[in-house]
């Protein structure tokens, strides 16, 4: 039913250039764990071992303070439609904003959005493969544009604003870097 392997094989890039969701799972040493729900056009397979996505500005900034404490990510699909399967990659990833020249090496794969965020690059040092017989199947309908509507409604200024407000710090009290220690913020 399920393997372990050390890169993502082809046949798994295929699966995941497939799924339209996929989960993050993070932790800091202390605190709570946190697992978010991704979806849009923001996951690339770099190599067999290295996966980047594009974080886009939401309620929270979890991921970005976990980052900072631990490196330590997982990362889910499952399928939901087709052959059952469940992928998760394991690794150790770092975190670009937007002042990083990482984040302007990548920033192209994506589509534009104006709520790009961060992205996290992950070296993947397992992969791991499981049955999914229970996941349920469910009919994939659209993508939904309400956080594009809001990012582009806000514009940039407004989203710096709005990091300022809500991606400071995670609910744990955690510094997020999403601005430099006494850099302007917007």
């Amino acid at each position: 039913m399920g393997k372990q392997l050390e890169v993502i094989t082809p046949e798994l890039t295929k699966f995941i250039e497939n799924q339209r969701i996929f989960f993050v799972g993070t932790a800091a040493e202390s605190g709570r764990v946190n697992v978010s729900p991704k979806g849009t056009d923001s996951f690339r397979v770099i190599d067999s071992n290295t996966i980047v996505w594009l974080n886009l500005t939401g309620s929270g900034n979890e991921t970005a303070a976990h980052l900072l404490k631990n490196d330590r990510m997982t990362i889910m699909f499952c399928a939901f439609e087709g052959n059952p399967m469940i992928l998760r990659l394991y690794g150790h990833s770092k975190i670009y904003h937007n002042r990083d020249p990482e984040f302007k090496q990548y920033i192209d794969l994506f589509p534009a959005n104006t709520g790009s965020r961060q992205i996290i690059e992950m070296q993947v040092d397992l992969v791991q493969t499981s049955c999914g017989f229970a996941v349920p199947f469910m009919d994939y309908k659209e993508d939904r544009e309400t956080l594009n509507s809001w990012s582009i409604k806000q514009g940039y200024d407004g989203i710096a604003e709005y990091w300022e407000r809500k991606n400071t710090k995670s609910i744990d009290g955690f510094e997020t870097g999403i601005f430099l220690p006494n850099e302007p913020s917007f």
